[in-house]
Parts: structure tokens; sequence; C-alpha cells
């Protein structure tokens, strides 16, 4: 098939979109992922309403991501032995489940913000499983040659949908509510369900079957390869001290927009908004030198970038320049997750592939609940715009740590030709 379209400037410029069974699942994912910041940006809204309290919205995200960090490790060795499109389809089936319940509850005023919290967790367990699996199954469309390119453009449209999303979410709550943002990630989930049952044979799909072993031995077993795999331990050293102190995104912006800038459901959206415009543009950045191979330079600009746009949003006090910086740390944290995500599974033994994106999850997702915690208390505390200033100066002092380790490194083991400084 990428034979048919090797002139094309479009697929020369994402040659992962030569391959039709990513191009099906791609684009299903496109109008899922719509609806899934619809329904993100709607429940944010709905429990500050129901509780007025930054604390207590820091609470249901990480009560989303506790399972994420508490089975992470399980799931990964589960999906090690499953056949990934059958788990795909049980996961968003459960889902959408949610979502439609949700829609009830709320529709018919029975929703409490304990339900909020158990639907939360429930949501968590399966993206446990989902989301590393959905990162797993993209090799198996696409071959090792153009996974740098498919995760970029997946880390585009999610962040895309992280730009139309929560436009369209503002719209809908001040229009008919928060009800149909739940209610309209339910639908969208149908096209996701049909492109996994119906889309055609997979090309690519690795022929890799893990011995048997007992579960605990699976897990140790990928431990112990990330801890003899450098490339991938930094990585994931990074990705789990950024994720819990610069990108508590879905408990600051809230906060930061019914708080300390006053704006209504719109405004929230339209940050939220700009966010996703910033990020949108990262994961192009990334997808369109996805050719040039690994960029951990590029990985480098992007952490620095989290900890430098995370002050800057911080000392804005109009909405204006709270948004146009806003897209800069979108666009930061981006440029550093999507080309972490690259680097790993460029790096990844196949066999092991299930096993180190669980635990790639586990640090990405599994410490948004300290984070969010984190964030949910200092902004109680002293306010957004102070919790963002805090954790840019943080992440900056991080980072300066971890290029001197890095050189110190690479001096004292001789490894001259180190990439990432």
């Amino acid at each position: 098939m990428a034979s048919l379209h090797k002139n094309n400037s479009l697929y020369r410029a994402f040659p992962a979109l030569s391959h039709s069974p990513f191009r099906w699942f791609w684009g299903g994912q496109i109008i899922s992922l719509i609806g899934t910041w619809t329904q993100n940006i709607g429940q944010a809204w709905l429990v500050l309403q129901l509780t007025n309290s930054p604390f207590l919205l820091g609470l249901v995200a990480a009560m989303q991501f506790v399972p994420t960090m508490l089975f992470s490790l399980q799931a990964g060795a589960w999906i090690d032995h499953l056949p990934k499109r059958k788990v795909l389809i049980a996961t968003q089936t459960v889902m959408m489940i949610l979502a439609f319940a949700l829609a009830f509850l709320v529709g018919s005023g029975s929703l409490r913000y304990w339900m909020l919290l158990v639907m939360a967790f429930i949501l968590g367990v399966t993206n446990t499983v989902d989301v590393p699996t959905r990162q797993s199954f993209i090799i198996e469309l696409v071959g090792r040659e153009h996974l740098a390119n498919a995760i970029a453009l997946n880390s585009a449209i999610f962040n895309g949908a992280r730009l139309v999303g929560p436009a369209i979410a503002g719209v809908i709550m001040g229009i008919w509510g928060p009800m149909w943002c739940f209610l309209i990630n339910g639908l969208s989930f149908i096209g996701v369900l049909a492109i996994l049952i119906f889309v055609p044979a997979i090309p690519h799909q690795e022929k890799i079957t893990p011995k048997k072993e007992t579960l605990r031995k699976d897990i140790l077993n990928g431990l112990s390869y990330i801890r003899k795999t450098p490339s991938i331990l930094i990585v994931m050293m990074m990705m789990g001290f950024l994720s819990t102190i610069a990108m508590n995104f879905n408990v600051l912006v809230p906060v930061l927009a019914k708080i300390d800038l006053q704006a209504e459901a719109l405004g929230y959206g339209l940050l939220m908004s700009a966010l996703g415009l910033g990020a949108l543009i990262g994961a192009l950045t990334v997808a369109i030198r996805s050719a040039e191979g690994p960029q951990p330079r590029l990985l480098l600009v992007g952490a620095f970038g989290l900890g430098m746009f995370n002050v800057v949003v911080g000392l804005q006090n109009t909405y204006f320049f709270s948004a146009f910086f806003l897209a800069f740390l979108g666009w930061s944290m981006i440029v550093f997750s999507a080309s972490a995500n690259s680097l790993i599974q460029i790096t990844v033994d196949s066999q092991y592939r299930g096993r180190v994106m669980s635990v790639y999850n586990l640090v990405f997702g599994g410490m948004i609940p300290i984070g969010s915690l984190y964030a949910g208390t200092l902004s109680d505390l002293w306010g957004a715009r102070m919790t963002f200033i805090i954790s840019g100066t943080i992440t900056l002092l991080f980072m300066g740590g971890i290029v001197f380790w890095l050189r110190r490194y690479r001096k004292d083991e001789g490894h001259e030709n180190s990439s990432f400084v």
C-alpha cells in the first residue's frame, strides 16, 4: 500500500499515513479524542460547580489515575501475552458505557460528588489497560520504520482534540449544560469500535511470543530490562518527575480560569484550547522531524520549556496573555512527551514492549494522583498563578541537575557521542 502513494507529498511528510490500517485507526481516534476532551472539560467544570473547591477537583483527577499507579505493572505483563485488538475493543466499550452513564446521571439530576469519584476510578482502571495497549498496537499498524512518525501523528490528533474539544465543551455547557459533553463522548466511541472490529488484517504484526512466566517474574523481567537500558531509564525518570510537577493542567487551568481570571465556562474552554493549539503545533513539530531519527535534544528543549513557561504563565494577570503563554506551555509539553514516547518505543525490544509502555504509562499517568493533589493543595493555599511559578521553578532546577548529571555520566563513562547533551 505504501508504494502506491510514495510520490504523494503528504505521505512523504507523514509516511505513517501511507498504511491503510493506521489511517482508519487514526481517523477513528480523531473523533473519539474530541469526545474525550469534551467530557474532560465538562467534568472539571461540573466538579467546580458542585464543590467550588480546587482540592476536591484535584481529588477527582487523582482518583482517575490512582489505578494507573496501582496496576500499571500488572497490566503491562498481561498486555504482552494478549491480542491487542481484542483488548482495545473491550476497553473502548467500557469507556463508552461510563460516558453514557454519566450523561444519564447528570441529565436526571441524580449525580453526586461521590459518584464522580467512583466513575473516575473505574475509568482509571480501564485506561490503565487501554493506554499502553494502544501505544503498543501502533507498531502493528505501521512497522518499526514509520513508528516515530505514527507516534507523533497520534500526539497531533490528541492535541488537535485538546484544541477543538474544550472549545466545543465551552459552547455546549454555555447553551445546553454539561450532560451533552458526556453524551457526545459516549457517541464518539461507536466509530472507533467499528474500525477496530472491521479494519483489514494488520500487515506489520510482530510475531513475538514471550516466554510463559509467572506474573511476578514477567514484571521483574520488565523492570530489570529498563534498569539495564540507560537511554530508557533516563527518559522514564524525567517523565515521572515532570508529569508530577509540571503538567497538572487538568487542575490548574480550571482554577486559573474560574478563580484567578474570573472567566465563565466558555473562557475556560478557550484557555484549554490555547493549550491544545500549542500542543498540536508541538506534535506536528515532532512529526516533521521524526524522519531525522530519535531527537534527544528536542526532548530536552521541551523539558526546559515546561519549566520556563510554567513560570511565565504564573506571572500573567490578564486573560489574553495567560492564553497566549499557555499555548507555548502546550507546545513544550508535547515536544517533551512525544519525543519521550518515540525514544522509548524505538529503543525497546519488542518482547518487552507492553511492559515498558506500562511503566511509561505509570510514570506519565500514574504520578498524576500525586501531582493533582500537589497542585490542588497549593492552589487552595496560594492560587493557581503561584502554583504555576513554583512548579516551573522546581522543573528548571531539576532539569539543570539532569543535564549536569548527563554531562558527568558522558565524561565518566566515555560516552563522547552521547546525543542527550
